[in-house]
């Protein structure tokens, strides 16, 4: 659908909706410009700097799959798409260059949805994005306390906080151990990054601890976690029944080294989902063999996606892999993944909105009745590699569920299927964060007692 570009006819569109007149696909955003009539999808990346390696990967899986929904299935309900990328550094202060950058728009294409892409930016654009009503989504990462959309509106930790992690975690070791019943006297070791991401779980862990009677070690390790030695020997001394690995970086594969120096198993380990990809355990070399992992989005190419994808973007060399070795690693499907999440709100607005270009606000709306069950799954090739989600006013995570994933030294292999969190006994916690947070703000919380 084209966007009117009279200015009577704009007026008319405007004045109809000021006067409440109910039609179910309301009037388009009055943008004009040489794309005026597609979507546009930001990408605020980091193909330089010490991530680039996992970045470079993310937008070559997003920038695949927005290039085969243009030139197979003709764009989103014939709204093709266009996106242009900023490069941030993964810092907090070019973070928020690029989303000023990328607030208004590219060329009369309106923004639907913003992925800040490192939890430096996101926190930092928290507030911001509140007042330019433009969703933010922080999937696997970012404030676990905006899965309450009451109060953070306008944030979506989408599919997996890391509360949610942590209670999966302990559910696959149950599952291991033969129940739940048997984590009694268990020993479970966390070696964490020593900063806001790694002492997220810290809380949840606790409670899960109390519930199960589990013994909850905890071993912080300072960034950039170049050496680990004192670390493993402490998990030497306390001898746990599993350690649980959240690191980033370069503190992965150390930690995977040292562990092994140390004498203590890598199938006893299970890592992060940011401690989960092949970065982090080719460097580490044989001792990474037998390693776990947590992931939202497991490796490999056995997805009916991917058989799209090679058909028409990698074999006609049409994809913006450099290395097509990476075809289908854990960072080309988590492109993948942000991808599809994003995509599918935008489908979602426009059923109410029309099909057309979509702006954040409508694109908060499509956000919150998002709903991706076996059906769509399948009809989008993403069955297996995304989990069954459901997003609502009040629930802004909708998911909650991990794979697992092993390293055999060549390549990850799932050994479980979904896991999922106990996200009713997390809820409390959540709740007592983001109140806490609305007071801190002065926001009064939206009553998400009548879903839309």
């Amino acid at each position: 659908m084209k966007i009117p570009a009279n200015p009577l006819t704009k007026f008319l569109l405007g004045l109809g909706l000021s006067l409440g007149l109910g039609l179910g696909a309301q009037a388009a955003p009055t943008t004009s410009g040489p794309d005026a009539d597609k979507q546009f999808f930001p990408i605020a990346s980091y193909r330089v700097g010490p991530y680039a390696s996992a970045g470079i990967q993310i937008w070559a899986g997003r920038i695949d799959y927005f290039r085969y929904l243009n030139e197979v299935e003709g764009g989103i309900n014939g709204v093709k798409l266009v996106w242009q990328e900023c490069e941030t550094e993964w810092t907090a202060e070019k973070g928020i260059e690029c989303y000023e950058r990328f607030k208004n728009g590219l060329n009369g294409a309106p923004v639907a949805v913003y992925l800040p892409n490192g939890a430096p930016a996101a926190y930092a654009l928290t507030d911001r994005a509140a007042q330019d009503k433009i969703p933010l989504i922080t999937l696997a990462y970012g404030r676990t306390e905006a899965a309450d959309g009451r109060v953070f509106p306008y944030i979506f930790p989408v599919m997996l906080t890391f509360y949610s992690e942590a209670s999966a975690l302990i559910n696959y070791i149950a599952e291991r151990e033969g129940g739940h019943d048997q984590l009694k006297g268990k020993k479970i070791a966390t070696v964490y990054h020593d900063s806001a991401y790694g002492r997220e779980t810290i809380e949840p862990l606790k409670l899960l601890a109390e519930k199960y009677g589990f013994e909850n070690i905890q071993i912080p390790v300072a960034d950039p976690g170049n050496e680990q030695s004192s670390q493993w020997r402490q998990v030497r001394q306390a001898k746990p029944d599993w350690v649980f690995l959240r690191t980033w970086g370069v503190s992965t594969p150390v930690a995977i080294k040292t562990a092994a120096r140390f004498g203590f198993p890598a199938d006893r380990i299970i890592g992060d989902v940011w401690a989960s990809s092949e970065e982090d355990v080719i460097p580490a070399g044989e001792a990474s063999k037998g390693y776990l992992a947590l992931t939202p989005y497991p490796a490999g190419t056995g997805f009916d996606i991917h058989q799209r994808l090679k058909k028409h973007i990698i074999d006609t060399g049409k994809s913006d892999l450099k290395d097509l070795n990476s075809f289908g690693s854990v960072y080309y499907n988590s492109g993948l993944v942000d991808a599809i999440v994003s995509v599918e709100a935008v489908r979602t607005a426009q059923a109410r909105f029309g099909n057309r270009p979509i702006n954040g606000e409508e694109g908060q709306w499509g956000l919150e009745n998002l709903k991706l069950d076996e059906q769509s799954l399948k009809k989008s090739g993403f069955h297996g590699l995304v989990q069954n989600l459901e997003l609502s006013c009040g629930d802004h995570e909708g998911g909650g569920a991990v794979r697992v994933q092993q390293w055999d030294g060549q390549r990850w292999n799932l050994v479980s299927d979904w896991v999922q969190a106990d996200r009713e006994l997390l809820q409390p916690l959540i709740d007592a964060k983001s109140a806490a947070y609305a007071r801190e703000k002065g926001i009064t919380p939206r009553d998400c007692g009548k879903e839309p």
